[in-house]
């Protein structure tokens, strides 16, 4: 019964500890794109065909047959960003909105230069939709926002090129070349981000590029980003944009995490399974033991149900002592995991274990630990409350 006992607090404990990690982590990337890419993007206007004649009835009408618009070819970017932007404003739950111009360039030190990707933002429309203030690891976005020739360069970047705070670097694109300098170094955390983006001002991009409208998208902020597919949908419908929540944007390992969480879910479930067979087992060889003494209580007037309460409130007993110790235990190792030391860097960037406080782990442990002893005392209980009395003595005569 000891050994029962210890399985079902360590499994509940291993329980919250795995989940409260993988959904740690989850959070943090979730955290990662969301501050970089935002809830909602919005880029390419739908070119809808005006319509194609499919059959001419009898009666001489035609019918038509509208293009999918899965199928209908795209104009690139957002041709008027300000008429959009003010459609936008009509939906409460968009509480931010930045217009970004991007593009391919050649940044160029005083060392080497390497390929870039350039996006030409409104510092102070964009901070609204992203963690960039929060992602500067030096300089400040007043420097940046003061300094229309000023750059924002990814840490790996700034790294591969021997670039400091102050440099002055030369930006190459398709119709200008640009003398800008380097007003904050970021890092995301997202390797593929920081070794390739950096941030100009919108306008600078524009004479970069040498278009002086249209081609940009918009990053959008919601007030609740669990709602970004719904959101996203309206809002296609609405302007005839392609709009893509961050859901969509990042499916693949939003279900990578999830096959984790299930993952490891299944396998510390093995171990309250275990602790049930065993106080099954512990009940099973208990009702053997005892059918004399279970017939003499039957016969000195314990009814079936009075019989089968001793073995289910003793499995009750122990069930309750191990979610106490092991809710406990779970919480107290959860704590300490997430003060380890541990530096990541790829999808997203930590410096320690991420671990999710979440109700939900503590209950889905108590769950799943209540069904397996429940079962594993309800059947010996009710194996026990099955015995006749004047079967057994008159076979113990």
């Amino acid at each position: 019964m000891v050994m029962s006992l210890l399985g079902i607090v360590f499994g509940i404990a291993f329980f919250i500890v795995t989940q409260a990690q993988t959904s740690g982590f989850q959070k943090v990337f979730i955290n990662t794109i969301l501050g970089t890419s935002g809830a909602i993007r919005i880029s390419d206007r739908f070119q809808d065909q005006e319509s194609t004649i499919s059959e001419v009835s009898s009666d001489g009408r035609t019918h038509f047959i509208f293009k999918n618009r899965e199928n209908s070819r795209f104009v690139e970017g957002v041709d008027h960003p300000s008429k959009v932007i003010e459609a936008l404003s009509n939906f409460p739950s968009v509480i931010g909105i930045s217009e970004i111009l991007e593009t391919s360039g050649t940044l160029n030190s005083h060392s080497r230069g390497q390929s870039v990707q350039v996006h030409g933002i409104r510092i102070q429309n964009h901070i609204e939709v992203s963690n960039l203030e929060d992602q500067l690891i030096k300089g400040s976005i007043r420097d940046f926002e003061k300094d229309r020739m000023g750059i924002l360069v990814g840490y790996r970047i700034a790294q591969r090129l021997n670039i400091k705070l102050g440099d002055r670097v030369n930006l190459i694109g398709t119709q200008k070349n640009f003398q800008l300098r380097v007003s904050g170094i970021f890092e995301t955390g997202a390797s593929e981000i920081d070794k390739k983006r950096i941030y100009i001002d919108l306008s600078t991009a524009r004479s970069l590029i040498g278009k002086r409208f249209g081609g940009s998208i918009l990053q959008l902020a919601l007030s609740n980003v669990k709602n970004a597919p719904d959101v996203a949908k309206q809002i296609q419908e609405s302007i005839g944009h392609r709009t893509v929540s961050w859901q969509e944007r990042e499916k693949v390992w939003l279900d990578v995490f999830k096959a984790l969480r299930v993952s490891s879910a299944i396998t510390v479930s093995c171990i309250l399974l275990l602790s049930g067979l065993g106080m099954f087992n512990v009940f099973a060889i208990m009702v053997i033991e005892k059918t004399r003494d279970i017939a003499i209580l039957r016969s000195i007037g314990f009814s079936a149900r009075d019989v089968s309460s001793v073995f289910l409130w003793q499995g009750t007993i122990v069930l309750i002592a191990g979610i106490i110790f092991g809710i406990i235990s779970g919480a107290i190792t959860t704590y300490t995991i997430s003060h380890i030391p541990l530096s990541v860097r790829g999808i997203f960037s930590t410096d320690k274990f991420a671990v999710n406080w979440d109700i939900s782990h503590y209950l889905s442990a108590v769950l799943i630990a209540t069904l397996f002893v429940s079962v594993a005392s309800w059947i010996p209980a009710r194996r026990a409350s099955k015995i006749e009395p004047a079967k057994i003595i008159r076979e113990s005569i």
